[in-house]
């Protein structure tokens, strides 16, 4: 069954840096960590990009999580996060089998940048494998981990 892993942090900003440079940020909007597993198409990848741009978890006048990051102009920060799938029943030392293919992982995670580019106008980026470092501020703090499935 393919099911695209993400978290999704509500940011007052976030950034991606490389190598001391920054590579991608936002101010307000939503950090999302992204992990592929070896069953997960562009179909589900399209469902998440969907997902993100409709999910109401930014606050409204009166205080209720009731608005999008489309309707607060918010931005993305799509980063690719192989270790959600880690597995930590065994052991001390976590399992990544269960993450996807690197050339499947990032194929998938292209699609998701190139969709929600082609769907929203503000959309930033860590760098596929590469040895980043996060930095944001959780707004609420607001954590939500999920889980699409096909």
């Amino acid at each position: 069954m393919a099911e695209l892993i993400s978290l999704i942090q509500r940011v007052t900003r976030a950034r991606v840096e490389i190598a001391g440079h920054i590579v991608g940020a936002i101010d307000q909007g939503l950090l999302v960590l992204v992990c592929a597993e070896p069953s997960d198409t562009d179909a589900i990848a399209d469902k998440l990009v969907a997902k993100l741009l409709k999910l109401r978890i930014f606050s409204d006048e009166a205080g209720k999580m009731n608005r999008s990051v489309v309707d607060v102009q918010g931005g993305l920060l799509i980063v690719s996060q192989f270790t959600l799938a880690a597995d930590t029943s065994a052991g001390n030392r976590p399992s990544f089998t269960a993450a996807a293919p690197a050339e499947l992982g990032q194929r998938l995670y292209e699609r998701v940048l190139a969709t929600a580019r082609a769907q929203h106008p503000l959309v930033a980026a860590g760098e596929f494998g590469a040895d980043m470092q996060v930095h944001l501020v959780n707004d609420g703090p607001v954590t939500i981990p999920l889980t699409l499935r096909a």
